[in-house]
């Protein structure tokens, strides 16, 4: 019993399958320039193409023009490129290595800092207390002379 819902297992027809036509080939011929050295050749398929060829005794052999030097700069410059990276990692590989002492070392310049704050400081917290609370002694003294090379007299006074 066929249901309706049930897909089919074959098809009433037979597909046949027809090759569409290819396009006819278009060949761009390019436009070939014979220079010195370089000739127009036929391959044994019949390909024409430009092609490399030793020069002919009738035609002279054309030497490629120099290369022009390389500049001073530019040969400095790749010389010293390598030695300044160099350079710039042992650097940090020294400072890596000297944080630990210059961390101590900065620690012991301030606890200097406050010492030489702190000696500063107290004498002059000392002498401000004290000085409020204590009277000051005032010495007074009179010397006297006679002549060039007389003897001199003098008094104290203390108050």
């Amino acid at each position: 019993m066929h249901m309706p819902h049930e897909p089919a297992l074959h098809h009433p027809e037979p597909i046949t399958w027809q090759p569409t036509p290819a396009p006819a080939p278009t060949h761009l011929v390019p436009v070939l320039q014979e220079q010195a050295g370089i000739r127009l050749v036929t391959l044994p398929d019949g390909t024409r193409t430009l092609a490399y060829t030793h020069p002919t005794p009738a035609e002279p052999a054309v030497a490629p023009a120099p290369a022009a030097g390389i500049p001073a700069w530019a040969k400095t410059t790749a010389l010293l490129a390598p030695t300044l990276g160099v350079g710039i990692g042992a650097a940090g590989i020294g400072v890596s290595y000297a944080a630990p002492g210059l961390i101590a070392m900065a620690n012991a310049l301030w606890a200097l800092v406050a010492l030489i704050a702190a000696g500063v400081a107290l004498p002059m917290f000392l002498r401000a207390g004290r000085g409020r609370s204590a009277p000051t002694t005032h010495v007074t003294q009179h010397i006297t002379a006679n002549g060039l090379f007389g003897r001199a007299h003098g008094t104290s006074n203390h108050r």
